[in-house]
């Protein structure tokens, strides 16, 4: 949350405001204020996202409500509800889940990660007054359902299904009684039926069409596959909206309709019931769902929500009307869409709600003064498991029978997916055999090995192979990979040279929470679609080894998941799940506190392929991250680093597998600012200190100065697909000077380990020993790139005016004082060195001013009557408004026969407008009065009726 010291008696009470210009929009707003949007919405990462709808009738509020979910995977918290009334301005309401799990992986716990795994692709329903949200997790056991009463403020129920469901769409069938389904598949669509209560798989439907049954669909007949499937229903029909993405094409959506909702499985013949039509293939615009609004005549209009990919900044949402024709939509103009296109608004709210609406954002500037609302998320109580006893006769010995292939036989080892395997004693690395693998096809094509009841959860293995081969590409992929039922894990890996010898090595940390007692080893080669050729490659293989060694791991303490007292702004999540001992809004106050309770170790792995090795800065806990915005999006932050020890490093980063960070770094007692950069391509083994090594020419001394301020630019813009960042600093919160050149391109490489587009973060890890701290003290956003200082404070000043014109007696104490507390700031700002210290405390006081409060009244006063006389043989409605406010107000009178307004209508005065109608005998009907009280732009409408009262 942002905010100042309060300052009672700084607004002078005036009987009319001052003009005021119009207010800032949000940063990730694309609401043009004249009623039209842009597309994408939001400008930001918001992928995968899903829609639902809570009808004016159902809704506490009175009106439609929206909300939207989208994916995070490894962020915590996850799964963020997003709200909105207009559907084109969002923020952010409450998460589903604080942390999915709290077992290694997802703490990034004893050399565990979960890039590119965690939470993925949500589906949000609202259903009989509740709200569910189902995702699938990669390596957290399947697909998990969650469920809830209340959206923004509930506690969420959760029910593991105990298995994983690709891109699922979580659907009750309306017409069908509200059945419970969950649609899934990739190239193929299958479902299952859950129970009422949704805990239990209770019916299946495997494969009820696929791209097969559509051979004269040209994208599906040339083999492209589809996915991210979401279900709607509309007069009669089920419709699937999917994505996919033809070779050299852009992406694109392909819709699928059927009025059997399971088709073959309920269709008399038992044939496809499904039609299928390219859905929109225009500028990449693809994956999403259809949303249902109510329309003015009593109807529903449709509209698509899909994301389109927009990297390095991210894959953003964008709403597109649909239009209808023989039962299908057709997007845009004409199935026509272009980044930066302009649509009406589907929905039209008051001034004064669209005013609050433009200034909602996905980021938020932060003064860290934890007073952001507390949410029921936060205080999730875990079950600590005890910690695990091991087995010690399984450590430091040979846990791979016939390792060297020396036996007479090769059992053990078995082959798998059509692999041939067999004894060579003509070719060996050591000893007197080895093991061939010919007739491969696919990269699971392999010699493997059950070592059931010899892995333990929680233990670290050394890893190693040799392998050759003689045909094929120069170079050659090859992984030692493990599948305890989780997925295939690569646990060492190595780029073979054609017709050398190369060894396979390196070391894995099974997660202590992981049942193993089912574990294969196998020798492959990596996964990818299509086959690459090292599918095929025949290949000869020795020496496999897989020894134990002794645990040291750390055990989830009970505090590192309890709340600690502090409550983030809900536009901030932390890679990973946070340890809760060591941060903290409440140990200094009006600072964020990040303390190094950590030492990182160079050694953690990806989890995923295609990397191997992580940085310092991806295995560092406590990294505190929000999403970037474009097209030019700029962070800064205040640090205090006096509390830092030697081999700490701190600052302000972004990042994704790519990143650039400015940072602090002591050694031997002495402070180094300066840049790091990691740029593509990726090694596939690192040397962790060498990549986080200061740019050259990048460094200041900081001597004994320890009050650092940093600012990061971000232009996505300059270079379509690149992202390149501006880094600068003062040390004296007045002038500043830019920290080396831009930095630069990132790009995004489209790897699954990093799937996201890049983040801001503020960061602090250690190298060496724990106990180190960092303070900081702000983090305030601008959409204005200013690297060498200066500011526009226009904005806020328009704002201050605004507040400074306004009548305290008008409103409710508590909306006035947020205004009173952002003035205080407002005022306090008299000498900015950047943008960002300005454009903080404007959106702070426009959002206060533009969620007044009135006091006692809700509604403009004022009394309307409307009559019906005969005038000359004809009939006139006469309506007549009196003003009941004790200031000016507009007035407009709406009738079949016809429109006025009336301005500046003073205090207990009236407008009285009379209509022709040139009807003799004029049926009953009704007038919409609209009166807005000037002083504040308050507006109320009412309807009111009239009926002919003789002649």
């Amino acid at each position: 949350m942002v905010g100042g010291t309060l300052l009672v008696g700084l607004l002078v009470p005036t009987a009319v405001a001052a003009e005021v210009s119009p207010p800032p929009s949000g940063l990730t707003s694309t609401d043009n204020g004249d009623g039209t949007y842009g597309v994408p919405l939001l400008n930001s990462d918001v992928p995968d996202i899903s829609v639902a709808r809570v009808p004016a009738a159902e809704s506490t509020e009175g009106r439609d409500v929206y909300y939207m979910i989208s994916t995070t995977m490894h962020l915590s918290p996850g799964a963020p509800i997003m709200k909105s009334y207009d559907l084109v301005n969002w923020e952010t309401v409450n998460y589903v889940y604080d942390r999915l799990g709290i077992g290694d992986a997802p703490s990034l716990r004893n050399g565990q990660n979960s890039y590119g795994e965690g939470q993925w692709a949500s589906s949000l329903r609202y259903h009989d007054g509740r709200f569910y949200v189902a995702f699938n997790t990669n390596n957290l056991g399947g697909a998990y359902v969650y469920s809830t009463d209340d959206i923004e403020d509930g506690t969420w129920e959760k029910v593991a299904l105990g298995r994983g469901f690709h891109d699922l769409s979580l659907f009750f069938d309306e017409a069908g009684g509200g059945t419970p389904y969950i649609f899934h598949g990739s190239g193929s669509t299958s479902a299952v039926q859950l129970s009422d209560d949704l805990t239990t798989i209770v019916a299946e439907y495997p494969d009820i069409f696929g791209s097969k049954d559509f051979p004269d669909f040209p994208i599906l007949a040339s083999g492209m596959h589809y996915e991210g499937t979401q279900v709607s229903y509309r007069d009669g029909y089920y419709y699937m909206t999917t994505i996919t993405w033809p070779a050299g094409g852009n992406r694109q959506v392909v819709l699928f309709r059927s009025k059997e909702l399971l088709g073959r499985y309920t269709a008399v013949d038992g044939t496809n019931t499904y039609e299928v039509r390219s859905g929109l293939d225009s500028d990449g615009f693809a994956q999403g769902g259809l949303v249902d609004i109510a329309s003015a005549d009593g109807g529903t209009d449709w509209y698509g929500m899909f994301f389109r990919d927009t990297y390095p900044l991210g894959r953003i949402p964008a709403l597109i009307p649909a239009t209808w024709e023989d039962g299908w939509p057709t997007f845009g103009d004409d199935g026509v869409v272009h980044a930066g296109d302009t649509f009406t608004k589907p929905i039209t709210l008051t001034p004064e709600q669209d005013r609050v609406e433009r200034l909602k954002s996905v980021v938020a500037s932060d003064d860290f003064a934890n007073d952001a609302e507390h949410k029921t998320f936060r205080d999730t109580r875990w079950e600590i498991p005890e910690a695990p006893e091991y087995d010690e006769s399984l450590l430091g010995v040979e846990l791979v029978d016939n390792p060297g292939f020396e036996d007479a036989g090769i059992e053990p080892w078995g082959s798998q997916f059509g692999a041939i395997i067999s004894r060579d004693p003509s070719t060996a690395s050591s000893g007197t055999a080895a093991l061939r693998v010919t007739h491969r096809t696919v990269n699971g094509s392999a010699p493997y090995q059950q070592l059931d009841g010899r892995i333990q959860a929680g233990i670290t293995y050394e890893i190693s192979a040799r392998v050759r081969y003689t045909e094929g590409p120069d170079t050659v992929r090859f992984d030692v990979v493990g599948d305890w039922g989780t997925g295939v894990k690569v646990l060492a890996g190595v780029d073979a040279a054609k017709g050398r010898w190369a060894t396979i090595t390196g070391t894995y940390t099974i997660p202590a929470d992981a049942d193993v007692r089912s574990f294969k080893l196998a020798v492959e080669t990596p996964w990818a679609n299509p086959q690459p050729p090292s599918s095929s490659v025949g290949y000869v293989l020795d020496d496999v080894s897989v020894t134990g060694n002794a645990p040291q791991l750390e055990h989830v303490h009970a505090d590192e998941v309890a709340y600690n007292g502090s409550d983030l702004d809900l536009a901030w999540e932390w890679n990973h799940n946070p340890d809760n001992r060591y941060w903290s809004l409440t140990e200094r106050e009006g600072w964020l506190r990040l303390t190094n309770g950590h030492v990182v170790t160079g050694e953690a792995e990806y989890s995923k392929s295609p990397g191997r090795d992580l940085t310092y800065l991806e295995e560092a806990r406590n990294t505190l991250s929000q999403r970037t915005f474009g097209p030019t999006g700029s962070a800064e932050t205040r640090l205090d680093v006096s509390a830092m020890l030697d081999g700490d490093v701190a600052g302000l980063a972004v990042y994704g597998r790519s990143f650039t960070y400015a940072g602090i770094k002591q050694v031997d007692g002495a402070r180094t600012l300066g840049l790091v950069t990691r740029l593509q391509p990726f090694d596939e083994s690192i040397e962790a200190a060498a990549v986080e090594s200061f740019v050259p020419g990048t460094t200041i001394d900081l001597g004994s100065r320890t009050d650092v301020r940093l600012k990061a630019d971000a232009d996505f813009s300059s270079t379509p697909g690149q992202l390149r960042v501006q880094f600068s600093y003062s040390l004296d919160g007045r002038t500043w000077q830019p920290l080396g050149p831009s930095q630069g391109p990132i790009v995004m490489d489209w790897s699954l380990s990093h799937f996201m587009a890049n983040r801001f973060g503020l960061f602090s890890y250690a190298t060496e020993q724990t106990g180190g701290t960092v303070d900081f003290d702000y983090y305030y956003l601008s959409d204005v790139l200013d690297a060498d200082g200066g500011a526009d404070r226009t904005a806020l000043d328009a704002a201050v005016d605004e507040a400074r014109g306004l009548d305290e007696q008008r409103y409710t104490p508590e909306s006035w004082t947020v205004v009173e507390k952002a003035l205080g700031w407002a005022l306090a700002t008299t000498s900015p060195s950047t943008q960002n210290q300005v454009d903080a405390p404007a959106h702070a006081l426009s959002v206060s001013l533009a969620s007044l409060v009135r006091r006692d009244a809700s509604e403009v006063a004022f009394t309307a009557e409307a009559v019906v006389r005969p005038v000359a043989g004809k009939d006139v409605v006469t309506v007549r408004v009196i003003n009941g406010e004790d200031a000016p107000v507009d007035v407009t009178v709406a009738t079949s026969y016809g429109t006025k307004t009336f301005t500046a209508v003073a205090p207990g005065k009236s407008a009285q407008q009379s209509f022709a109608t040139r009807l003799a005998a004029v049926p009953a009907g009704e007038a919409t009065v609209t009166v807005t009280r000037t002083v504040d732009d308050l507006t109320t409408s009412r309807v009111v009726a009239y009926g002919r009262t003789g002649s």
